[in-house]
């Protein structure tokens, strides 16, 4: 097994798209975001909304940008998996918290699916997906992820406070 816990170079690349996703979201970078994603690729928001093609992606965040403060993710790649040779899952947990905090806000905490597939030998996103993570009626296992979380945000300042 490898440093970043992957096996294989390319789940290592499909692992590498999915943060550089999240660091072009905590920019607030809608050009960059949409930028990572296939001509065609399909964007599922945790309201629901879907937006398919990354010009449509980078309008559709830009105007999210616009509309409202959106606060940084902090995610967790739970499993980076090639299918095939030229198609990749990451499966993740996200949270999101407001600047300068270490302490995501539990009630909009998501799990996240990628989808990519290598187009012209770069990975893209083909699908990305967020499912707010509701674990109705067992707390245990929101209470759970949200600790996850604020761990993994606590490493993620202490590494930023190194370098």
């Amino acid at each position: 097994m490898s440093v970043s816990g992957f096996e294989s170079p390319q789940e290592q690349a499909v692992h590498a798209l999915y943060r550089e996703l999240l660091r072009s979201w905590n920019r607030r970078d809608a050009r960059g975001f949409a930028a990572l994603f296939c001509e065609v690729g399909r964007y599922i928001g945790a309201d629901g909304s879907e937006t398919t093609g990354r010009i449509a992606i980078e309008l559709d965040v830009a105007q999210s940008f616009e509309g409202c403060p959106s606060r940084p993710y902090i995610g967790i790649v739970r499993e980076a998996r090639l299918l095939s040779e030229g198609v990749a899952l990451v499966s993740a947990a996200a949270g999101m918290y407001p600047p300068g905090s270490f302490r995501v806000d539990p009630s909009v905490n998501t799990l996240q699916t990628l989808l990519s597939v290598r187009e012209h030998g770069r990975w893209r996103v083909m699908l990305y997906q967020n499912t707010p993570a509701l674990f109705r009626g067992r707390p245990d296992l929101a209470q759970q992820l949200t600790v996850d979380l604020d761990r993994a945000l606590q490493r993620s300042a202490a590494a930023t406070t190194r370098s």
